[in-house]
Parts: C-alpha cells; sequence; structure tokens
C-alpha cells in the first residue's frame, strides 16, 4: 500500500520533476500506452479508423496530464478543471452571439473576472493584504475559503484555513485559457466544439507547469493532424531532451546549490566580489533552469507529434533591453503586447497623432505592461520594482537611440560628474556601485562618440568593409555586455524575491537586495578574490562555459544539432547513455524544483 501510495498518491515535498527518474519512468510507460494507440507506422488505414485513434489518442493524453498535474499540485487539480469547463462554455456563448457585441463583451468580462480573480486571489492575497494593512493600520489576515470548503465537505480540519498555497503553473494555464476565450471574441479563432480537446489543449503536460504560453490557433490545428515522426524529428527530440537535462541539472542546479543559494540566504557573510560573482552566476542560471525546462517539454512533445513554440533565443546575446524581452520567454512577451499593450493603446496617443505623443504613449504603455509583468511572476515589492526597472531600462533605450551624439557625451558625462560629487558627499555603498557602471558606459560612450565624429568628418583613412566590420563587432560586443550588465543587476531584485514565504515576501527580500548592494557596493578585500575562485573553481569553470556556449554564433549550435541529428542510431544511443551518466554525476541530493514553478 505504500508502494501504492508513492505512485499514485500526491506527495508536497515530492512534486514530479522532468529530473526525476521516476518521471522517465512514467514517461516511457506513457509512450508506450501511447505507441500502441497510435499504431505507429500504420499509415495506411482507413479515414475513419484514424480519427478515432486520434481521438483516443487525445484523450489518453489529456487524463495522463489531468495525472501528471496531481503529482505536483494535489487537489488543485480541481482548478484546472474548473478553468477549463468554464472558459470552454463561456468561448461557445461568446460565439453564439456573435452578432451581438454587447452581449459578447459581457460574456468576456465574465471569463476575465473568473481568471483573474482565481490569479489574484491565490497570487496576490499577501501581497494586497500587507498592503491595505500598512496604509489604513488594519489587521486582516488571508483566509483560505477553498480550504474551508473543503473542511466542511469532508468534515474535517485536514486543509489550513489561515495559509493560501499556490498552485503550481497557475499563471501559465491561466493565461492560456484567457487568450482563447480573447481571441474567440476578436473572432480570431473559431471555439472549439469538444470540451475533451479543448481540455487537451489546456493540460497538455510537457508544458502545463512553466509554459511556453500555447495560443489555441498555434496548438489546436495539431489536434487533428496525422502523426508523423521521422528519424531525423525523433533525433532532434532526444537532442532537446538531452540539451535541457543538461542546462538544468549540470549548469542551474549545480550553480545553485554550490553558490548562489549560500550567498543569497546570508550576504553579509560573503565579500563583495562573491556576491557580484554570485549575482552574474544567478542569469546563467535562471535562463540554464527554464530554457533546460522549455527545451525538455519542446524535446517530450516532439515525441508525442506536438510543436511547442519557441521561448528562448539567446537572450544574452541581447544589445539592448527592447532586443532582450523579444528573446526571453518569448510567449509571454508576446501574450503582454497582444492582451496587454496593445489593448492599453500600444503607441497610440489620445493627446493626438503628432510623433512626440505616440513616442510617450508607446513609453508609457510600454512601463506598464513590465510592471504587471514584473507583478505577474510574484507578490512580492521586489518582483515590481524589478518590472519597473525593466521598464525604465526599455525607456531609456528607446528615447537614447533618437538623442543626438554631442547631447548623449553631454548628459553622460555631467551624469559622471554628478555621481562623483555625490560619492564625495555621501558615502552610500550604492553610489560607488552606480559610479562604477556609469563609468563603463561613458567610457564606451566616448569611444563611440569619437567614432562617431571620424565617420562624420573622415579623419582616418581606414575606410570599408573591415573597418566597418570592426566597429560593428566592437559596438554590438559592447552593447551587449552593457544589456547583461543591466539585465544582471535587475535579477537582484528577481532573486531576492523568490522562494520565500508570501506572507513575509516583501520584507525578507528588500532586506537581501538591500545587504546585496551593501556589499557589492561597499570597500572590497581584493586578496580574497584568488582564494576565491580557486576554493569555487569548478563555479568559476561553469560559469565561464555556459556564457561562452550560450554566446556561440547560432550557425555553430545549429551545425552541432544538424551533426547529432545525422549520427546513426547506435551513435545516439551511445551518445545519450554516456550523457545521462554524466548528467546524473552532478545530482544533489534533494532534486531542485524549476524556479518558474513558483510563478
Amino acid at each position: 500500500m505504500d508502494f501504492l501510495h508513492h505512485i499514485f498518491g500526491f506527495n508536497s515535498d515530492s512534486p514530479l520533476l522532468f529530473t526525476q527518474f521516476y518521471f522517465w519512468a512514467f514517461f516511457a510507460l506513457v509512450y508506450s500506452m501511447f505507441a500502441i494507440i497510435m499504431e505507429i507506422g500504420a499509415h495506411d488505414a482507413q479515414a475513419k479508423e484514424k480519427n478515432t485513434r486520434l481521438h483516443l489518442r487525445n484523450i489518453f493524453l489529456m487524463a495522463v496530464s489531468w495525472f501528471f498535474y496531481y503529482k505536483t499540485s494535489g487537489l488543485f487539480l480541481l482548478i484546472l478543471l474548473f478553468v477549463t469547463l468554464s472558459d470552454w462554455l463561456i468561448a461557445q456563448q461568446i460565439y453564439k452571439v456573435k452578432g451581438q457585441k454587447k452581449m459578447g463583451k459581457w460574456w468576456l468580462a465574465l471569463s476575465v473576472v473568473i481568471d483573474l480573480g482565481l490569479l489574484c486571489y491565490f497570487k496576490y492575497s499577501y501581497f494586497f493584504t500587507n498592503v491595505v494593512n500598512d496604509l489604513l493600520g488594519t489587521e486582516f489576515v488571508v483566509f483560505d475559503i477553498f480550504a474551508y470548503i473543503g473542511n466542511g465537505l469532508s468534515e474535517s480540519g485536514r486543509f489550513m484555513v489561515d495559509r493560501i498555497i499556490l498552485p503550481v503553473g497557475i499563471s501559465f494555464y491561466l493565461f492560456q485559457v484567457m487568450s482563447y476565450t480573447i481571441d474567440v471574441y476578436r473572432g480570431q479563432v473559431k471555439p472549439v466544439k469538444n470540451i475533451l480537446d479543448f481540455g487537451f489543449y489546456v493540460s497538455f503536460f510537457p508544458g502545463l507547469v512553466a509554459g511556453p504560453i500555447v495560443r489555441a490557433n498555434e496548438f489546436i490545428p495539431q489536434l487533428y493532424r496525422p502523426f508523423r515522426l521521422s528519424r531525423r524529428l525523433a533525433s532532434l527530440a532526444v537532442f532537446w531532451i538531452l540539451n535541457g537535462l543538461i542546462k538544468k541539472i549540470v549548469l542551474s542546479d549545480y550553480l545553485a546549490v554550490n553558490l548562489i543559494d549560500r550567498v543569497f540566504e546570508n550576504p553579509l557573510l560573503f565579500s563583495g566580489f562573491e556576491n557580484l560573482f554570485a549575482l552574474f552566476a544567478y542569469s546563467l542560471q535562471v535562463y540554464a533552469d527554464f530554457s533546460g525546462y522549455t527545451d525538455i517539454a519542446i524535446g517530450i512533445a516532439m515525441l508525442m507529434g506536438f510543436y511547442l513554440p519557441q521561448n528562448f533565443d539567446s537572450p544574452y546575446k541581447s544589445r539592448n533591453p527592447q532586443e532582450f524581452w523579444r528573446r526571453w520567454h518569448m510567449s509571454l512577451s508576446r501574450w503582454l503586447k497582444s492582451y496587454l499593450y496593445i489593448p492599453l493603446g500600444g503607441n497610440r496617443s489620445i493627446l493626438g497623432k503628432s510623433v512626440k505623443n505616440k513616442i510617450a504613449a508607446g513609453n508609457f504603455n510600454s512601463f506598464i505592461t513590465m510592471l504587471l509583468g514584473g507583478l505577474w511572476h510574484g507578490a512580492s515589492w521586489n518582483f515590481v520594482i524589478w518590472g519597473a526597472l525593466n521598464g525604465i531600462g526599455m525607456i531609456i533605450y528607446k528615447i537614447w537611440k533618437q538623442t543626438n551624439w554631442n547631447i548623449k557625451m553631454l548628459l553622460m558625462t555631467l551624469l559622471m560628474g554628478s555621481l562623483w560629487i555625490a560619492r564625495w558627499l555621501v558615502q552610500l555603498p550604492i553610489l560607488n556601485l552606480f559610479f562604477v557602471w556609469g563609468l563603463m558606459i561613458w567610457i564606451g560612450t566616448t569611444l563611440l562618440y569619437v567614432n562617431w565624429w571620424i565617420e562624420r568628418w573622415g579623419y582616418i583613412a581606414i575606410t570599408g568593409t573591415l573597418r566597418a566590420k570592426i566597429i560593428q563587432s566592437l559596438t554590438s560586443g559592447w552593447a551587449i555586455f552593457q544589456t547583461f550588465v543591466f539585465i544582471t543587476f535587475t535579477r537582484l531584485f528577481f532573486r531576492s524575491g523568490s522562494n520565500l514565504d508570501p506572507a513575509t515576501a516583501s520584507q525578507e527580500a528588500w532586506e537581501t537586495a538591500k545587504n546585496m548592494v551593501n556589499q557589492i557596493g561597499g570597500a572590497w578585500d581584493n586578496s580574497i578574490i584568488l582564494d576565491f575562485l580557486w576554493g569555487y573553481r569548478y563555479v568559476a569553470i561553469l560559469f565561464v562555459l555556459g556564457m561562452v556556449i550560450h554566446w556561440l554564433p547560432s550557425r555553430v549550435k545549429r551545425w552541432y544539432r544538424i551533426r547529432f541529428c545525422m549520427l546513426p542510431i547506435w551513435a545516439i544511443l551511445l551518445l545519450v547513455v554516456i550523457v545521462v551518466i554524466g548528467v546524473y554525476q552532478f545530482v544533489t541530493a534533494d532534486l531542485q524544483a524549476f524556479i518558474y514553478f513558483q510563478f
């Protein structure tokens, strides 16, 4: 009975993870049943039989997905089932009254209220309660109405009513069903007639708990396509799975357990350099963790004949914050653009059609979008600050690229002078940090300013393609470095607000961020840097290797993907064995949950 309970029961301390052996045993069983249902290789069956087989496949995978979610979130499966039913029914009603715009708006409003209501209740109850208490001096406490109802129905007190637990992946599947209902209202997709097909779309297990967020028009047509899996596609799927496991276990988990978690738990025990190194390592960790999950999800889905959208495109190659958000968590960025930025007005201004008004409107709406995007990630002021900083970074970049070079140079010189005076008058670590960062930007701006004058007046005879390529490479490299530094600095507020009790998250996160800034911006003991690099040499080597691989040209990565897929089957199987054995040498005592599970 204990064994059966372990297999089929829910254990909150051990959610089902892609990095567990249990998951791969589970997937092997699922795939075996999937192969039997689809009769892989029997492509000459009658059309009616093919349709029946596809219908059985969809029902089977939906049931498997529900079990998978139960193993990660327990009875919160009921929330997933509820929004599946409610949005399916509401979309049907919206389509029925498509000629009556007012009625359609009412049905859409009902869907948004239900979905956002659930999201706000589970994710932001602590945050809003604390805000109200701080503003009004009240002493409100959160109350879990679902736990109260559960205790009443079960006639027991097994559920805690004074604590609200966030269901895994609720933000992802709620955004997914919201996009479906909104697209039906806009007339961009037709409602799914069969609720079982819609249930499969919402709950497909590879991307259920951490994305990518899949639009209905991208996935639902795949439900009715015949299953096809060529040898080349199967090899590519295996490549993505191995790639994801290496990212997650070798890079993300090893960096976290051996350095990052230690520093963020108590920054004051570590020097300024150690805090700074941990912060940069966290940028690699969060990328490797999240993109690793996506790679595994894409590979698993591909083995079953489904295709999930790309979610990352080497984001740390970005030359500005705007480009970064086109490369990072691309499915969320597209969602925010389609369902928040554009409805807010995009770059349209109610003040007029002048260029200045459009720019101001676009900047304001970009800032609001990033602010709410930060709040989507977590119910803590640190996430709000993180979103605001990214929004400000995007606005500054947009203004900066339109500014004359003489003005740029003047502004940067004035800024550096102001920071130098401020450091002299007020001894604050954060001013030291900004001064060093600003000095780096000023040096880069000065060099580009000189190049601008060279191009304008032709002072140097070195012209032509070679000079242009050199200047372009240096400019791009400098822009990529500065963007990486900026994004890494914002990560300070992102990481310090993660993995905390929602009831105390804001205060703890702020203390962590403040302590790290004080350590990084304070006096450094340079004598311990070499000792640190030697003592944490494996962490340092992994960080450097990870960044080098990340910055490899896309054509190089495409080349070794293709080479992997062209290998004979025996060679691929041998590589799988070698990689799996090598990867699991890095497994820690307690497997680390994926970072984005908490969102």
